[in-house]
């Protein structure tokens, strides 16, 4: 395995300390929980039924583990629901989809990385082990999850992560080095700030990963039907070409659009709390 760091480690524990402490929804009043919004499933869904606890099926990347924890409104454990997350590879690419990549020419068809599917214990804890996600044009890093109870979908969310700690490890972590730098950040992400601090996971250093942990809190009655991109849009399909456009927009004849990245003072300070 390559090693992962330079001496300057301080600076990445400094990095991992940006992230918050503690990702709980914030109490309306002192007996119930603000539930945790909905947003898009996004164009890469699709259910490959795999329960599984490591869904990396050795995919480099810097080692992860992502904890959610599932709370009804009045912050009870939901204890056997069905937690689903996926999440791009340090390349930018999800499995099962044709046309990624920096090219758009990149296929994973009939491939399952990166997926899979978690029952909550008594505490309503799910736990994966996975990869810090990488990014792709027109979005900050995220992981997608799902909760199901029974047949229904009662919550779709993302979960984000410090932007300073991942802009680190694309710089130096081999597998996560591309030609160019990433055009979004979490503060220019319409997604993430659709959802809000709601979605900002917290994000610590382990012995031998990094934690990243999100509570949500869901409404067990509810069904949500995600109206956006995936194969619940007619013409959508698992293994085909997400419905509509790309992410990244269709773009000029003969390749991709290029968005402008911030770059100097201007990237840091999107980056960095408080500059």
């Amino acid at each position: 395995m390559p090693q992962l760091f330079s001496a300057n480690r301080r600076r990445v524990l400094t990095l991992a300390a940006l992230a918050p402490a503690v990702a709980l929804p914030v109490p309306a009043h002192a007996d119930a929980l603000v539930l945790t919004p909905q947003v898009t499933q996004g164009p890469y869904w699709f259910d490959p039924k795999l329960l599984r606890s490591d869904i990396t099926e050795g995919r480099p990347g810097v080692p992860a583990r992502v904890r959610m924890t599932v709370l009804d409104q009045a912050g009870a454990p939901i204890r056997g629901a069905r937690v689903e997350i996926w999440h791009c590879d340090a390349s930018g690419l999800y499995s099962g989809y044709e046309g990624q990549g920096d090219d758009l020419k990149t296929g994973t068809k009939g491939q399952t990385f990166l997926r899979g599917g978690q029952l909550t214990d008594q505490g309503g804890v799910a736990t994966f082990r996975t990869i810090w996600p990488g990014w792709y044009e027109g979005r900050t890093p995220h992981i997608h999850a799902k909760v199901f109870l029974d047949a229904r979908t009662a919550l779709t969310c993302q979960l984000f992560v410090p932007d300073a700690l991942s802009e680190y490890l694309y710089e130096n972590v081999p597998a996560y080095k591309r030609p160019r730098k990433r055009d979004t950040l979490n503060s220019n992400d319409g997604i993430a700030l659709q959802g809000g601090e709601a979605m900002v996971a917290a994000v610590r250093e382990g012995k031998d990963a990094y934690e990243i942990a999100l509570t949500v809190a869901i409404d067990p009655r509810a069904d949500w039907k995600d109206k956006g991109f995936g194969p619940d849009r007619t013409g959508g399909s698992a293994g085909g070409p997400p419905p509509g456009p790309p992410p990244g927009g269709m773009g000029p004849p003969g390749g991709p659009p290029r968005a402008n990245a911030l770059t100097g003072e201007a990237r840091l300070k999107a980056i960095i709390p408080g500059l």
